[in-house]
């Protein structure tokens, strides 16, 4: 939802902020005082144009800023996190639950986007706001007027399980939309192993594939760390020099070190002769020397094995080369990359049967696929003329009696969601062809058809924010009233902002923001016109609702009448 909404320097406003609340907001105001313009500040901070126009006079700039809460919205904040180009924090969602979303947009024309205030395009901006906000106001940001959404509305109205068994639907529908996706998405992975074959065998593959295995075999030959053997063989007289030095100190000199222990164990023996208590440090010294005296032999066995072999070393050497430079074509698993090759090998041995079995599995994917989008067409066609007509009944409760509404489901290629396409058509005025929504010329026709459908799909709708500007156009009394309790039902499933010069839609407000224009002197002493808005407290909605019942004189009488409305 959209929590905080600052302008500066936009039109006629100088800076003002305002927090929404959960629920139906409503603004009300004389013409001309601002109202639409914090509308067209949102669709600015939502991707739309930018004109120069908006810009304040005398301000090199204006600004938009909106705080939204995304809190349980993981779509909107995968969308955030994208554009931020970060990655998934598991079971942490926080750091997204809110976005900063700024546009300033300079005298000249140009524009700037940020996102938290990371630097972002109007496209990455446009497909955030898109699940954010729905505008009824200009044909701008309708979600419902983009017809790739609607076959989303269709299935969520038609597979709602709350209101299956009075709809007649069948039970387990639901599931369909799932069963297609994966049925989509296995018949694409077998077409795409069917096709990777049949390009291997038709481009002799399997022999480039022989010489790759051929190379790591090769060097893969036996577990000898060549790199060690060719340090050995590089430094051979050094390492036999160390070596003599080691063994000779330790063991076969005449000064070594386990010489000098036989002299300290038949001291400690004597010793032990006298002194019993001895014993055990003579058997720990015991221990050392034999241990000493094995390590001295190792030393003369390593010894013996080091010599000079130029022959060999210029082979492992050749082979060190060769390794590395696999290691840098196949990274540092050769032994699975060899395996890897080995399958793929066995594969395109057995291609011809292979590609068989393939297009079988890609047959049986397709037929399983096709089955499941009939089915989900079924259930979409079952639903589509239900929808229709209760989209159809709610017009007609909003003063569009002589409106229809035909929800069109045709028949398109197969893909993810099944093999249908659907759209929402309106004919207005009895004896006209159904139309797209798009095409409906009045505003607010436009504004009570998408009221009218989002009544109807109340809980299905995938935006936390519903703008409507001109959904009381030509409307009053009953009419009027009616619309106002239809903006309070779907406000019970989304936040609404509704701007109104109707009494009895303001009166079902849960809050009540009120704007107004107001001249005043700039630093220069010229007048300028500002636009300011205030939240309004319940006597004020008294005040401002009898304005509205009876014009710029309120009396006693009007402020019943308003006390009444709001209950």
């Amino acid at each position: 939802m959209l929590s905080l909404l600052r302008v500066r320097q936009l039109a006629i406003i100088d800076e003002l902020e305002v927090a929404f609340a959960p629920g139906l907001n409503v603004l009300t105001g004389e013409t001309g005082a601002g109202k639409s313009i914090l509308v067209a500040a949102l669709q600015l901070v939502l991707g739309g144009r930018g004109r120069p126009q908006l810009v304040r006079t005398g301000a090199d700039r204006a600004e938009v800023e909106a705080l939204f809460d995304l809190t349980g919205d993981a779509a909107a904040q995968a969308r955030v996190r994208a554009i931020l180009g970060v990655e998934a924090e598991s079971g942490d969602e926080s750091p997204y639950a809110e976005v900063v979303v700024r546009r300033v947009l300079d005298a000249n024309g140009r524009s700037r986007a940020y996102v938290n205030g990371r630097l972002t395009t109007l496209a990455q901006l446009t497909g955030l706001a898109r699940g954010l906000v729905d505008i009824s106001s200009q044909h701008e940001h309708h979600t419902l007027v983009d017809s790739s959404t609607h076959i989303h509305y269709l299935d969520a109205f038609a597979f709602e399980p709350a209101e299956r068994v009075d709809r007649g639907l069948d039970r387990g529908v639901g599931t369909l939309r799932e069963g297609m996706a994966d049925a989509w998405s296995r018949l694409g992975e077998v077409e795409a192993r069917l096709e990777a074959l049949r390009v291997a065998v038709s481009e002799g593959h399997g022999d480039f594939l022989r010489f790759q295995l051929a190379e790591l075999d090769r060097v893969l030959q036996n577990d000898l760390d060549v790199e060690a053997e060719v340090s050995r063989l590089r430094h051979a007289d050094r390492l036999g020099a160390h070596l003599d030095r080691a063994e000779a100190l330790l063991w076969s000199g005449e000064r070594s070190l386990t010489g000098t222990l036989s002299v300290v164990l038949r001291d400690l023996a004597q010793a032990v002769d006298i002194d019993p208590a001895l014993r055990p440090l003579l058997e720990r010294v015991e221990a050392s020397a034999a241990d000493l005296e094995d390590a001295g032999r190792e030393l003369g066995r390593s010894r013996r094995g080091v010599r000079a072999d130029p022959a060999r070393l210029a082979e492992l050497e050749e082979r060190l080369h060769e390794l590395r430079r696999l290691h840098r074509r196949h990274g540092d698993d050769l032994v699975g990359v060899a395996a890897t090759l080995r399958a793929q090998i066995a594969d395109l041995d057995g291609a011809e049967q292979r590609m068989l079995d393939l297009d079988a599995e890609r047959l049986s994917a397709k037929e399983r696929a096709g089955q499941t989008a009939n089915a989900l067409s079924a259930g979409r066609r079952a639903a589509a003329s239900a929808l229709g007509a209760a989209i159809s009944n709610e017009l007609a409760s909003l003063g569009m009696g002589e409106a229809r509404v035909d929800v069109a489901v045709a028949e398109t290629g197969l893909g993810a969601l099944g093999q249908d396409r659907v759209e929402y058509l309106i004919a207005t005025n009895r004896g006209e062809p159904p139309r797209p929504l798009a095409q409906v010329a009045s505003g607010g026709e436009l504004s009570r058809s998408l009221l009218a459908i989002k009544r109807v799909l109340a809980a299905a709708g995938p935006v936390g924010l519903y703008v409507f500007d001109e959904v009381d156009t030509g409307v009053g009394g009953a009419i009027a009233d009616a619309i106002g309790r239809k903006l309070a039902e779907v406000a019970e499933h989304h936040q609404v902002l509704c701007i109104t010069h109707l009494p009895q839609i303001a009166a079902q407000g849960e809050t009540h923001f009120h704007v107004r224009k107001a001249v005043v002197r700039d630093a220069a002493g010229e007048e300028r016109t500002q636009s300011r808005i205030e939240r309004l407290s319940l006597e004020q909605r008294v005040q401002e609702v009898a304005r509205m019942l009876g014009g710029a004189t309120v009396t006693d009488t009007t402020r019943a009448a308003a006390r009444e409305l709001l209950g």
